[in-house]
């Protein structure tokens, strides 16, 4: 991915939309209600952003809102993408690098995860403390552009520890229980089985979803600060286990998006304080 391959998708969201968002947003599978608390002033298809894939995946819509939330101008990514699809993760990560040139200098990203902690339950929200990547790729792999970040970024903290302390001091004003943990991403698309959820949990995994990693390691790359938000939709908890489908996950994301909704607004009007 080039300096031109995301200033021409750049430029083609500033034709219609010339303001500049402070924060961009990745709404996650379930999590729409996110994306209708925005004062929308345009929406952008992903089919008209050159070099943007097209979401594929059930409750993914496929478009850049453009617009305010508290008050605050924002870029809100409405479907993200997946390696399940098919498409390579530098290319996953065009979005969130073109959220940068617009000029956001925030990311938050939401996700629906599995949850493999024993003492937790579907519906509840976790702040994400750090991740572990098994997806066999990296967004970064290949010719490195330094105009776009360097060569080797640390990742000793990719998720920012002042928006981290913000979402809590902000789940506690609300009292929204916060849980605090470990993302793994998996390829996917098969949910995992009862050996796997065993295995990522010695990994010392919480969670366990399909993306994210891919956008918040390009988004270090570029210098965002990143906070991240997960809805566990269902329990990976091997001596329980029971099947899950796409149409339960979405509807437990869409049961707790008022909490994370929430979370994201406080956030936003503190960062606007």
């Amino acid at each position: 991915m080039t300096r031109a391959d995301v200033a021409r998708a750049a430029e083609a969201v500033r034709a219609r939309w010339p303001r500049r968002p402070d924060v961009g947003i990745i709404i996650g599978t379930g999590l729409g209600g996110l994306g209708r608390e925005i004062a929308v002033d345009v929406e952008v298809p992903y089919r008209d952003i050159p070099g943007f894939p097209l979401s594929t995946v059930e409750s993914h819509a496929g478009k850049l809102l453009l617009g305010t939330l508290e008050g605050r101008p924002v870029a809100a990514l409405a479907g993200r993408f997946h390696r399940y699809e098919g498409y390579p993760l530098d290319r996953i990560a065009l979005p969130v690098r073109v959220l940068h040139a617009l000029g956001a200098g925030t990311l938050v990203v939401s996700t629906a995860v599995g949850g493999m902690h024993p003492l937790w339950a579907a519906g509840d929200v976790m702040l994400i403390a750090d991740h572990i990547n098994l997806l066999g790729d990296n967004p970064l792999v290949g010719p490195n552009d330094d105009a776009l970040g360097p060569r080797f970024p640390d990742m000793s903290a990719p998720y920012d520890l002042a928006l981290a302390a913000l979402a809590r001091a902000v789940a506690l004003e609300q009292g929204t229980t916060l849980r605090e943990g470990v993302y793994v991403a998996v390829q996917g698309p098969s949910l995992e089985t009862r050996a796997e959820y065993r295995f990522l949990r010695a990994l010392g995994a919480d969670v366990v979803g399909m993306s994210t990693v891919p956008e918040v390691i390009a988004a270090v790359h570029e210098g965002m600060k990143v906070l991240g938000l997960a809805v566990i939709t269902d329990l990976g908890l091997p001596d329980a286990l029971e099947p899950a489908s796409l149409q339960r996950i979405i509807a437990t994301a869409a049961a707790a998006e008022p909490k994370l909704t929430g979370l994201v607004r406080g956030v936003l009007r503190r960062l606007a304080a």
